[in-house]
């Protein structure tokens, strides 16, 4: 009889609690950065009479920081890396003032707008991933580089002043998804949306099973699975019905979507792709990498592309929800992204981050910010809170580790994006695979 057999016959176990949402290999410390976004969104829905959680913030929420979160997905891709890119809110600043001008003056129409800004994320990331991979200057300084010039051609494109765009291209960062002529209190392709998810969440706890049985790895016992998916179903459904039930004319907003395709598609490549192992393999010994044949240089390159690229996303779905691009645009969008990143679990040295870790760092700081903004703070007091949250954040998780002690950022990698461990380094110096 199989030892997952055992598990599942014996019924309650405590330790069985641990597995809901770790596999079997977390702890109660481990949950730091999913319990602090629990605690401080319960936190402000108290302090703000129910504020938080209501319909109409959820919806600011989302639309204020999907482009934040956008840039921590490929911020996190950089940092595994090692790398840091200081320039993304200036890309997207840059990109933006291109493709508003371009709508505006040269009467480009809106879809050959975004192509545009595509166009210019690719050949801007490939300028600063061919200094970064072929020359060997540093990212840091790179970017910081970038930062600067594309900060002064924003400024020198658009004359330091503000250019509108059309209203069908403002639809991508402040339209929602449409309604139906169904006869309802609710938008119904926002809780299809929702239901969506819930089938997603079954679907995958199945086929998690199923692969633990097939490759004969211990599995949690059934109930634990049930009220996993349970739980989980419940806080989709209610968070889709929020959404759903928001003001006359809104729902789920068309730049969550964007984000919700993204964070699907990366982690997806992060974790099952070739291309993603070998991220992590560079960014954890570029040396053992190199011996095993992964091309860094190539890696470095694209990486770097990667994040222009999604910076000028970001530069778009910002420029759409505020109907024009300015020369203040951008502006300090590197330091949340980069301050996402590393909430969210990611490692100084590199080799260690997840993009789902991020996007829970991402939505720390987006709650921190929005709830203090309803209970009325400054621009000084929130600036000083973000950073104590990071330092704690980043610095409890060093300690813990230095200690011994479970590390957040362990937990974030085995569970949320089983960091793989493709290249190791034998005794005799050779790289082989795990």
């Amino acid at each position: 009889m199989s030892a997952t057999t055992e598990t599942e016959r014996n019924g309650f176990r405590f330790g069985d609690i641990k597995k809901m949402f770790g596999g079997g290999q977390s702890t109660g410390r481990q949950f730091g950065i999913l319990g602090s976004l629990i605690v401080i969104i319960v936190l402000f829905q108290f302090l703000t009479g129910g504020l938080t959680l209501s319909s109409e913030n959820l919806i600011n929420v989302v639309n204020q920081y999907s482009y934040i979160l956008i840039l921590a997905i490929g911020m996190v891709m950089v940092i595994i890396m090692g790398h840091i890119d200081l320039s993304v809110g200036s890309v997207a600043a840059f990109t933006g003032i291109i493709v508003a001008k371009a709508m505006s003056e040269w009467h480009v129409p809106w879809w050959a707008g975004i192509l545009l800004g595509l166009g210019v994320g690719v050949v801007v990331g490939a300028w600063q991933g061919f200094w970064v991979a072929y020359v060997g200057v540093p990212a840091f300084i790179v970017t910081l580089a970038g930062m600067l010039f594309f900060r002064g051609a924003n400024q020198f494109i658009g004359d330091s002043s503000t250019i509108p765009v059309p209203k069908e291209f403002q639809k991508i960062g402040a339209g929602y998804l449409g309604e139906l002529p169904i006869p309802v209190n609710f938008n119904v392709p926002t809780m299809l949306l929702a239901v969506a998810g819930v089938l997603w969440v079954v679907g995958f706890e199945l086929w998690l099973r199923y692969s633990q049985r097939k490759t004969g790895s211990d599995r949690a016992p059934l109930w634990v699975s049930v009220v996993k998916v349970v739980l989980l179903s419940v806080i989709v459904l209610v968070a889709g019905w929020q959404f759903a039930t928001g003001r006359v004319g809104t729902s789920f907003p068309i730049s969550g979507i964007i984000l919700l395709a993204l964070v699907i598609l990366y982690t997806f490549a992060t974790r099952n792709t070739v291309f993603g192992r070998h991220i992590y393999a560079v960014g954890g010994n570029r040396q053992a990498a190199r011996l095993s044949g992964v091309k860094d240089r190539w890696t470095d390159f694209f990486v770097m592309m990667n994040m222009s690229v999604l910076a000028a996303v970001a530069g778009m779905i910002y420029v759409a929800r505020a109907t024009a691009s300015g020369p203040q645009d951008g502006n300090g969008w590197e330091l949340d992204a980069i301050a996402s990143v590393f909430i969210g679990g990611a490692a100084v040295s590199g080799g260690i981050g997840t993009v789902l870790g991020s996007i829970i760092g991402g939505l720390v700081m987006a709650f921190l910010n929005n709830g203090l903004a309803l209970l009325g703070a400054g621009a000084d007091v929130v600036a000083m809170i973000k950073g104590l949250v990071l330092l704690i954040a980043v610095g409890v998780d060093v300690w813990n580790k230095r200690q011994g002690r479970p590390s957040i950022i362990g937990f974030l990698t085995r569970r949320f994006g089983r960091t793989p461990e493709p290249f190791q380094t034998t005794a005799s110096g050779n790289a082989s695979g795990k």
